[in-house]
């Protein structure tokens, strides 16, 4: 699954396309060390196909490449930091 990111000033998204729909992470920098994922949203047609938890994988894997820490507002994101305790080092409560 490809995920790409657009970003416009502080804010941005990750999103990926499959069978023509697309599920997207947003996400707004509050600073260079600090990122706030604000909404995940996959569509009906995606749902069970894994497209959520690739999202927030993606999220947590370029926190760590940039050295940064998430705070998780997104329900869908919370959920998953709690799914997943190895995720705990990018993870600002």
């Amino acid at each position: 699954m490809d995920i790409i990111e657009e970003k416009t000033g502080a804010k941005g998204r990750y999103a990926t396309s499959v069978d023509g729909h697309t599920g997207e992470m947003t996400y707004s920098r509050s600073s260079p060390q600090l990122v706030i994922i604000d909404h995940t949203f996959v569509p009906d047609e995606l749902r069970g196909k894994g497209v959520g938890q690739a999202l927030a994988r993606h999220a947590v894997e370029e926190a760590r490449k940039g050295s940064w820490k998430i705070i998780p507002l997104c329900p869908f994101m919370r959920a998953q930091v709690m799914r997943h305790p190895e995720w705990q080092d990018v993870i600002q409560a």
